[in-house]
């Protein structure tokens, strides 16, 4: 019987399955042959050693073994494990990156280091980096840099007084063409950029225009005197009408009641602006385009140049009793009220008073010009109020030398809080104005809270 199954194993092994056999070995080899263009170079490489490892799994089954040596047995055993190992040890294609992956951090966290329990002859030292040290700018070190950085850029220091003075002279020309019955005197630009108090843009410049008054038919009357009880205001009574009736005076036609009206005169060159100049003809002769503000209450012209946008305001402005008051009138039913402007005395004093002891009071009214204008919160501050608070405290800090721009600013900041509490900050040239008194509470406690904080920590608003 044992015979009879062992000869039965041997027709089953040389028949069936050595046909098989036979025929994956022709399937391997066109796998082979096709695997490099399928699977390419690295996929080939693996299949080539999978192949070959069953390969000889498959020769050592269809080969005939001595069926009496065990250690043949063994040494197959083997071989069919090393082919095995062999399959194992490949290494294998890199992996497709999937996109969930893009988002997974490259370096891995590092893992604490465990001592070897088995010890080691000399411990590793970690290699040295000598680093250099932090230096920690001086509040002084830091404001000088950021003036630094304030500076307006070169082309509009020279382009924009270039560019609004030739839209002056256009204005000019068409003004004498349009009202020659009106003394209007000789238009000028006014504004920080030209008393190099301008900061990080010059994105603005104002259009002064002189009206010529006779001062035996004209005098003025404080805003004190008035309804309105506002010293910083002024009107501008005719006088003598007796004498000198209506039509005497070529004003005579801005009038209202008895007064010279700034909003009936701004209404007047508003229509002028917008319907009768053309300025997409003077602005293709400067090579910009010029359009007026229509809906503005100022007298405001958009400029915009290849190389920049420019606001320009226009103001009416009369000299009278060394007082320079501006067509502004107050939002309201008051017409007649004429605003006293102290750019020119402040602009001026504060040059005298640098001049005087190679001051610094400029400069740090340029820094805080800067942070006004960069912090929405507190950009109502900027221009006059800083002057006239600086123009105080120069009164009783004496030392205002460079040096010690650190220890003024610092100073500024606390007066600045400390007429925020009070609501008040009076003017320079007349205690009796406010200049706080067109803000409201909450622009007030919004600029306060800002400020304070700043007092321990001026950098904040650097």
């Amino acid at each position: 019987m044992a015979a009879f199954w062992q000869q039965r194993g041997r027709r089953q092994e040389s028949g069936g399955l050595g046909s098989v056999l036979d025929g994956l070995g022709s399937v391997f080899d066109v796998l082979l042959a096709n695997a490099r263009l399928v699977l390419g170079v690295s996929g080939a490489a693996v299949l080539a050693i999978a192949t070959l490892a069953v390969k000889r799994l498959i020769d050592r089954a269809t080969s005939p073994r001595d069926e009496g040596d065990p250690k043949a047995e063994q040494k197959s055993l083997e071989d069919s494990w090393q082919d095995l190992a062999l399959i194992k040890t490949t290494p294998k294609p890199a992996k497709k990156q999937r996109r969930e992956d893009l988002s997974a951090p490259l370096l891995s966290p590092a893992q604490p280091v465990v001592p070897d329990p088995r010890g080691s002859s000399a411990p590793l030292e970690a290699p040295q980096v000598q680093s250099s040290p932090v230096r920690c700018l001086t509040l002084q070190e830091k404001l000088l840099s950021h003036s630094s950085q304030l500076a307006v850029p070169e082309f509009q220091v020279s382009l924009v007084p270039q560019l609004a003075r030739s839209i002056c002279s256009q204005l000019q020309n068409f003004l004498r063409s349009k009202f020659p019955e009106l003394p209007f005197g000789r238009l000028s630009l006014s504004g920080a950029l030209l008393d190099g108090l301008e900061v990080l843009a010059a994105d603005h410049i104002h259009l002064m225009l002189p009206l010529v008054l006779d001062a035996g038919l004209w005098s003025l009357i404080s805003g004190e005197d008035t309804v309105v009880r506002n010293p910083q205001y002024w009107m501008i009574k005719r006088i003598d009408l007796g004498y000198f009736p209506r039509g005497c005076s070529p004003w005579d036609r801005f009038m209202v009641g008895r007064y010279l009206s700034s909003s009936v005169l701004n209404e007047t060159l508003h229509k002028l602006l917008v319907a009768s100049i053309n300025w997409p003809a003077i602005g293709g002769l400067l090579g910009c385009a010029i359009h007026p503000v229509v809906a503005s209450r100022e007298l405001k012209l958009e400029v915009k140049h290849d190389q920049h946008d420019l606001s320009i305001t226009l103001l009416p402005v009369v000299e009278m009793e060394d007082k320079v008051l501006l067509a502004v009138p107050p939002e309201g039913q008051v017409e007649n009220l004429w605003l006293e402007s102290f750019y020119r005395a402040e602009v001026s004093r504060l040059k005298e008073l640098d001049a005087a002891d190679s001051g610094a009071r400029q400069l740090c009214l340029r820094i805080l010009n800067g942070v006004c204008k960069s912090q929405p919160r507190l950009r109502k501050l900027g221009g006059s109020p800083l002057s006239h608070l600086i123009l105080h405290l120069s009164d009783t800090a004496s030392d205002w030398a460079e040096e010690s721009l650190a220890d003024r600013f610092q100073q500024v900041l606390e007066e600045l809080v400390a007429s925020l509490e009070k609501g008040v900050l009076p003017s320079y040239f007349n205690p009796k104005i406010n200049l706080f008194s067109g803000l409201l509470e909450e622009e007030i406690d919004e600029m306060g809270f800002v400020l304070y904080r700043a007092i321990t920590e001026p950098e904040v608003l650097l």
